[in-house]
């Protein structure tokens, strides 16, 4: 579709941060107008673009403003689209399915706000999903940064009991029952093509998305010979203390900022 990517409206959003402006931006995908938040630092700059993926499922997990401004004051103009059905978008959030567009076509509503020709990549949790078809889906990628990220769609609902009902509902069944379904939502399996370097973080005890997710993801790219590389944190779990999440966020945008 021709409208793909272009923004249908435009809202100034409240800032945690004085130095950052923050947008609300409804834009196009698929025919479904999707909202997302934009972050900029106010000073004028040449900065680099990223593509802020969220993690969780609907509701849960919901794009917060002051952790993409914290992105946006490390030098980046960072959109963060919230997938469709979510706060007053249309369509349903298909946990990586026909979802993944908007993540797809979240590219080109940033490259609007930069003259980068290349964007990064960053997802937490279910964003494992989405940085990664992104990046299998588009060519203009500059790095790709999955933290705590999923990247096998099946061993997610084995793992988590507490989703397998809305997954069955989203995904249309179990594994069990409809395996392709769940084939077709892991990137794994085509991660040639991806062509940005990866960085994976994860910590060793994570409760929510297991270590087992990070290690099969390198793998799959070693496999294929892409560049990657892991941050491994032993005893750490889904959600770093906090002195050390800032430094973490401090050390992979640098990390990006040199691919």
């Amino acid at each position: 579709m021709a409208d793909n990517g272009k923004i249908f409206s435009m809202r100034n959003y409240p800032s945690p941060n004085p130095n950052i402006r923050l947008d609300e931006i409804t834009y196009w995908s698929q025919g479904l107008r999707v909202k997302g938040l934009l972050a900029r630092p106010k000073k004028p700059g040449n900065y680099e673009a990223l593509l802020y993926l969220r993690g969780g499922l609907q509701s849960i997990g919901m794009v917060r403003p002051a952790r993409i401004a914290q992105f946006a004051a490390q030098g980046f103009i960072v959109f963060a689209p919230y997938y469709r059905g979510n706060r007053g978008g249309e369509g349903k959030d298909e946990f990586a399915g026909h979802d993944r567009y908007d993540a797809v076509y979240a590219v080109d509503v940033l490259k609007q706000f930069t003259t980068k020709e290349k964007v990064h990549l960053y997802g937490f949790s279910r964003g494992g999903l989405m940085v990664l078809w992104t990046a299998i889906l588009r060519n203009d990628i500059q790095s790709l940064v999955t933290w705590a990220g999923v990247s096998d769609a099946t061993a997610t609902y084995w793992d988590r009991v507490d989703m397998r009902r809305g997954l069955k509902r989203i995904v249309g069944g179990t594994p069990n029952k409809v395996p392709e379904k769940y084939d077709e939502r892991t990137p794994l399996y085509d991660v040639a093509d991806i062509q940005a370097p990866v960085l994976i973080i994860h910590g060793t005890s994570d409760e929510h998305v297991d270590i087992e997710h990070a290690y099969l993801l390198e793998f799959y790219l070693q496999d294929e010979g892409k560049p990657v590389e892991t941050w491994y944190s032993f005893g750490l779990k889904h959600h770093y203390p906090q002195k050390l999440n800032r430094e973490t966020v401090r050390s992979l945008c640098e990390w990006m900022k040199l691919q």
